[in-house]
């Protein structure tokens, strides 16, 4: 079994909508053979809690207005450290950086297939990483001492 159109649809809308909103690492997989709730899920993720709200809240815009779809459920919205947008057949989760790397939802999915984004989307691998560096080198700039 594979994914369907309409999910396809979905996940290309949603990954282009992220990457609209600067989202780190975009990625998508066919879960469809593994689990029978839902046909994929798409993962992004940004380095500050109002950064993963407003990539959300574009993506449930886009997916409403483009393709009629509205969530069925969404979940984390208090912190915005972790939302899930659930649309039965795909399933969008947006995470701070942190917990992208904690609970690393890509090593759990990688024997799926990962499905083809645009290229905006693909474009934002990397992008975590280099974001880190480029904190970790402003941290070492910064002169050090007292007041």
């Amino acid at each position: 079994m594979t994914a369907t159109d309409r999910s396809l649809d979905l996940i290309n809308t949603a990954a282009q909508a992220a990457a609209d909103k600067l989202a780190h690492d975009v990625i998508a997989y066919d879960v469809s053979d593994v689990l029978s709730i839902t046909d994929a899920f798409l993962l992004a993720s940004a380095p500050n809690d109002r950064q993963v709200k407003a990539i959300v809240d574009e993506i449930e815009e886009r997916l409403l207005k483009e393709l009629g779809a509205k969530p069925v459920r969404r979940e984390g919205d208090r912190d915005s450290r972790w939302i899930l947008l659930d649309y039965v057949d795909i399933v969008v989760h947006v995470q701070h950086s942190e917990e992208r790397v904690f609970y690393a939802l890509e090593r759990l999915w990688k024997d799926c297939p990962e499905l083809e984004l645009p290229a905006d989307a693909k474009a934002t691998r990397g992008k975590a990483a280099e974001h880190a560096r480029l904190q970790a080198a402003e941290a070492e700039q910064e002169p050090g001492g007292e007041w």
